[in-house]
């Protein structure tokens, strides 16, 4: 699903200029013929989530600044896009203090517009991820950051909510990379334990020998190579959560610890004289099948039943498709900006790509898969291109591997209609043709306007300067190879690779 933008515009023409603008550029597009007609829009409950609104400051009934002075009244995080038929500063500036994230005016060309569109969206999800990582660093992440579009979800999201108002014990299940510590976090950022320690233990990498010593601390000597005293991931988390991650992980004797640690809310340290008294709230995770592991012997049935008092279950990526372009976006703008490339957003097919793949790894490898397409991206946008692994995986996609030297007769394949996934190196022009004959400087001109015409997406005075012409030369040449702007921007890797 690609992002979705509302058009709030008096004017039928204008609407239906900026629908068509929008829908070219491969985002979803509604149109609203007023400022109280976009409230309700942006507030209606079951109707697929506005990622942008377009919004004309003049209009009758309720006008460009009164929404956005009620959106920001409703908290109604959408990034805004002004325009107005007057570019007057003194309006721009009190749009921008209203809230508002960029402004155009009237007519706007095609590529201001979708230079604006990208760069707010793109500014929108790092915003969302930049504040989504402080709250997890001040433990007051909540149910908020859990973006979803999944009804699944959403159920689980309000039986978390439910979770978090007592302090009965959870057992969190889902495949690996669900995201079943967010989750946690999400429980205790919505408790009275908010903002308190949220201590994270993962079972399955526990040494064998240390297990008891690190989750209910040590006395000094209490065994050899004890030189200090070291209170325990009990004491650590006193006040607040301890999340034991693959809980099914740990070893028999310490379920037995761990059972008395439940039931007493106390524990006792390795060589301590007495036991200590300890306050926490504790989440419990698997993604393995606990009961099966009773009955194999493998989990102690009464430790069993006292960890799965609240039991949820996270749905795996692959049933809730319509989260993964939200995420991917939200991946993608978070690595564009560490990684210091100017990367505006994701294709729509490579967007329609992402949401067919199953993700095996979930959440975890939807991230993974975007910062690697981020550190190997040299445009402005994701494409199909970086992503070769997982179109591999997709029925109805094709991958091409080129060979290595630069001069080589072209790859012969078959036409069909089936998407390619290229992977190559866009500084290569092909100097051969299919017979072996050096091709005509014609051809390879054409080649080259073409790929700029893509690389620059249509952005004319930039297309003239990088290729050393003038404009009214370029658009001689473009005319004469019946090129307009706009087109062949889907894929600007392709036409200039070998």
């Amino acid at each position: 699903m690609t992002s979705t933008i509302l058009i709030a515009d008096d004017d039928p023409v204008q609407r239906r200029l900026l629908e068509a603008m929008a829908r070219r550029f491969g985002y979803q597009s509604e149109t609203v013929d007023g400022g109280l007609a976009a409230l309700a829009r942006l507030e209606a409950p079951n109707m697929p989530a506005i990622h942008l609104l377009i919004l004309d400051l003049v209009m009758p009934d309720l006008d460009g600044m009164g929404v956005l002075a009620k959106m920001r009244e409703k908290r109604i995080n959408v990034p805004v896009i002004v325009q107005t038929a007057h570019g007057s500063i003194d309006i721009v500036i009190s749009a921008m203090r209203a809230g508002a994230g960029d402004f155009v005016v009237k007519p706007v060309g095609a590529e201001r517009l979708h230079v604006s569109i990208k760069n707010s969206l793109r500014f929108d999800a790092l915003e969302d991820e930049v504040r989504r990582m402080n709250r997890r660093v001040a433990g007051t992440v909540g149910f908020r950051d859990i973006f979803t579009l999944s009804d699944d979800m959403n159920r689980i999201i309000r039986l978390g909510e439910r979770a978090s108002k007592s302090n009965i014990p959870v057992l969190i299940e889902g495949e690996s990379g669900v995201g079943k510590e967010l989750f946690a976090r999400a429980i205790q950022g919505a408790s009275d334990r908010r903002g308190k320690p949220f201590i994270t233990v993962n079972c399955g990498a526990l040494p064998a020998n240390l297990v008891e010593s690190i989750l209910f601390g040590h006395e000094k000597g209490a065994f050899t190579g004890a030189h200090e005293k070291h209170s325990g991931k009990f004491v650590e988390a006193h006040g607040g959560t301890l999340f034991l991650d693959e809980v099914g992980e740990l070893p028999m004797d310490t379920q037995v610890k761990l059972l008395r640690a439940i039931q007493e809310s106390e524990i006792d340290p390795l060589g301590a004289k007495k036991p200590v008294k300890v306050d926490i709230r504790l989440i419990s995770a698997t993604n393995q099948n606990l009961i099966e592991m009773v009955k194999a012997g493998r989990f102690r049935e009464d430790l069993y039943y006292r960890l799965n008092v609240f039991p949820i279950t996270i749905p795996s990526l692959r049933s809730r498709p319509d989260d993964v372009p939200d995420l991917a976006r939200r991946f993608a703008a978070r690595f564009a900006a560490e990684e210091g490339k100017p990367i505006r957003g994701i294709s729509s097919e490579a967007l329609h790509l992402l949401s067919r793949y199953d993700w095996p790894g979930n959440v975890r490898q939807l991230e993974n898969a975007l910062f690697r397409a981020v550190v190997l991206s040299d445009g402005d946008e994701l494409g199909l291109a970086e992503f070769p692994q997982i179109a591999a995986h997709v029925e109805g996609y094709e991958v091409r591997v080129p060979p290595v030297p630069a001069i080589a007769p072209p790859l012969r394949v078959p036409a069909s209609n089936t998407p390619r996934v290229e992977v190559r190196d866009p500084h290569v022009v092909r100097l051969l043709d299919e017979n072996g004959n050096v091709r005509q400087l014609e051809d390879m001109e054409a080649e080259m306007i073409r790929f700029a015409l893509a690389h620059y997406r249509g952005q004319m005075s930039e297309m003239a300067r990088r290729l050393g012409i003038g404009r009214s030369t370029l658009y001689r040449k473009m005319k004469d190879l019946g090129l307009h702007e706009g087109e062949g921007l889907s894929d600007p890797k392709s036409s200039c690779a070998a």
